[in-house]
């Protein structure tokens, strides 16, 4: 398996003057990253904003789903934060299928600092034809 590369993606396009830039490796049917939220997407003073949050949670969840060389677009996604996102400091990313059907993908996401967990997400995403 390998992962689909769209250069213009705001989350992970790596041509994307404004985007993250997030970048995956993948491991147990896991996408994982580690990133540093620039002090650009704080939405409060040294804290991340929550869209930001989302964002690098979706990305986490679509990513394993490309990965699997599958094309899908989320449909649901539930948000829980419970930590503030500190900008500028480590963060470990993960997103993972927990279940497939013949139209939809769930998926589960977390991301952690410092040892704890910020947010979780799950997902459901629909699949496209390519």
């Amino acid at each position: 398996m390998s992962e689909a590369i769209y250069n213009t993606c705001f989350a992970c396009g790596q041509e994307n003057e404004k985007g993250l830039k997030l970048k995956f490796s993948y491991d147990n049917n896991m996408a994982i990253s580690e990133y540093v939220v620039a002090k650009d997407y704080e939405g409060y003073p040294n804290i991340t904003h929550g869209g930001i949050v989302a964002t690098i949670l979706d990305e986490a969840m679509a990513k394993i789903i490309l990965y699997k060389d599958v094309v899908a677009v989320t449909g649901e996604m539930t948000v829980k934060y419970r930590r503030a996102l500190k900008v500028e400091t480590p963060i470990k990313i993960y997103g993972e299928i927990i279940e497939q059907r013949s139209r939809t993908i769930k998926t589960r996401g977390k991301i952690e600092q410092d040892g704890k967990i910020i947010a979780e997400a799950n997902a459901t995403y629909i699949k496209v034809k390519k």
